[in-house]
């Protein structure tokens, strides 16, 4: 991977709609060497896809939170089956420490977020955080 395609990468995460024309002139190449380089980074899984950035409140999701779960009452196997069906469930970490899991999810209200937690027993102790805001929402990554 050279300069060009790190600056690729870097145009590419701060506007993924930007066009194949607007990439090669802002990186000084034609379209088709930008063309066969983003296609070469796709194969290597360097850009994994491309996708909609959804704020979770312009759907209704006002209340937004992060439980850990710890003391996994079952096999991660099992866990991690039922967690992929939860609906309001936008990110799902394993981790190492006393916390196995942290859940993120995006919910309408107490209610749903009641029935989340309801859910989680079972599988574990749970301990859930209101997330206020989010200083860091979203961060360019690049290789150093």
């Amino acid at each position: 991977m050279d300069q060009v395609d790190i600056n690729m990468i870097e145009l590419l995460q701060m506007d993924g709609r930007i066009s194949i024309s607007d990439l090669s002139k802002k990186l000084a190449l034609s379209r088709p060497s930008v063309s066969e380089r983003l296609k070469r980074l796709q194969e290597k899984g360097v850009i994994g896809g491309f996708f909609a950035l959804v704020p979770p409140e312009a759907v209704g999701k006002k209340l937004l939170v992060m439980i850990e779960l710890s003391d996994l009452r079952v096999s991660q196997e099992e866990f991690e089956q039922m967690i992929t069906s939860e609906s309001d469930v936008i990110e799902c970490h394993r981790a190492t420490g006393h916390v196995y899991y942290y859940i993120k999810a995006a919910l309408k209200g107490t209610d749903e977020l009641t029935r989340l937690i309801e859910n989680l027993i079972p599988f574990g102790n749970t301990r859930t955080a209101i997330l206020l805001g989010s200083p860091v929402d979203r961060r360019v990554i690049l290789p150093d």
